[in-house]
């Protein structure tokens, strides 16, 4: 179902766009109509916020290190940066507590089963969440502690 506009506003002039014609019945625009344009440097620093946290798997706490330092260095001139770089160090920090709860878990079966899977879930969400903030979109991460906001 589309919203049709009213031939004409309430002086009787139709502008073409009822959200200008001064209509007080026509509301805001639904949000899918909303076209954010975002820059290939946006676009380029959101992936780079999320695909930073890989250097985890090299260097001590690099997951958590590596997102942090494009989002401090980012943060002020790129908002869409602004957000990922959180969204992505969240989710870091959400894989660091997970990390130290499966290693004091790790002289159990659980444990040793659980490593390797929270090895993979990360890597996997971290790659899916650099190709959607390539493509633009404000990506979220299912299930975990939003921490800093």
């Amino acid at each position: 179902m589309s919203y049709t506009p009213p031939p004409n506003d309430l002086e009787g002039n139709y502008s073409g766009n009822p959200y200008a014609s001064g209509n007080p019945y026509a509301g805001p625009p639904p949000l899918g109509d909303i076209d954010y344009q975002l820059s290939n440097d946006d676009r380029l620093w959101g992936m780079l916020a999320h695909l930073s946290a890989l250097s985890g798997y090299v260097i001590p706490f690099g997951n958590v290190i590596g997102p942090v330092i494009v989002w401090v260095l980012k943060k002020d001139e790129l908002p869409f940066v602004d957000d990922q770089g959180k969204e992505s160090l969240n989710f870091q920090i959400n894989v660091l507590l997970a990390a130290l709860v499966v290693l004091a878990s790790l002289c159990t079966v659980i444990g040793i089963v659980l490593a390797p899977l929270l090895a993979v879930y990360a890597l996997v969400m971290t790659v899916y969440a650099a190709v959607k903030a390539n493509q633009g979109v404000v990506y979220r991460y299912p299930f975990i502690l939003r921490l800093i906001r």
